[in-house]
């Protein structure tokens, strides 16, 4: 059977449906629980994704409480679906957040960020294998995001599920993870 991400997405989005709210919120905890462990607390600026409900993705809330706590500066993002660009703001107490047409929490407005700031980016994913390669939605906006990055930043893939041995059709242009963090398991790439 082929490993390509066009299967991959199928399979884990099928695998995702099958959670439940409460498998949801667990292993959201575990993962949260999973990063305090990583070296990357004494940076300053977070990109954190705020999650689709309807899409069972990773309840973020936990990794924002966890910032929060230790005064980091918090990003999160607006999508331009023309341009398939991100702009960052930073969240505040006073930032208004909306849905957009696809369901995407999104900033209203704020203060802006340039992506060359950001110091640690929390990505969402739908799989990854063992080389830090990942599978999103496949519109193309992290790999966007992620090249206007400095080459330093750090890559963090959240998943509920464990690494694939290896996606078969990743191209140059795919931008490596420098770590994936599940319920269970912290991979280093």
């Amino acid at each position: 059977m082929e490993n390509n991400k066009k299967e991959l997405r199928l399979k884990y989005k099928t695998l995702r449906k099958q959670l439940s709210e409460n498998d949801i919120e667990e292993m959201s905890l575990a993962i949260a629980n999973q990063l305090l462990k990583l070296p990357v607390w004494e940076k300053n600026y977070f990109h954190v994704f705020l999650p689709i409900k309807e899409q069972q993705e990773i309840d973020t809330e936990l990794i924002l409480h966890l910032l929060s706590g230790k005064d980091k500066e918090i990003l999160v993002s607006k999508s331009n679906f023309q341009t398939r660009e991100m702009t960052h703001y930073l969240l505040t107490d006073n930032t208004k957040i909306k849905k957009n047409e696809y369901n995407i929490p999104e900033p209203v407005d704020g203060i802006e960020v340039p992506s060359k700031k950001i110091e640690v980016v929390f990505i969402p994913l739908l799989a990854f294998d063992k080389k830090g390669h990942r599978v999103g939605y496949g519109k193309g906006f992290y790999d966007k995001f992620l090249g206007e990055c400095q080459a330093e930043t750090i890559k963090i893939g959240l998943s509920f599920f464990e690494a694939e041995e290896s996606i078969d059709d990743v191209h140059d242009g795919d931008i490596q993870l420098n770590y994936c963090v599940t319920p269970k398991t912290i991979y280093s790439f």
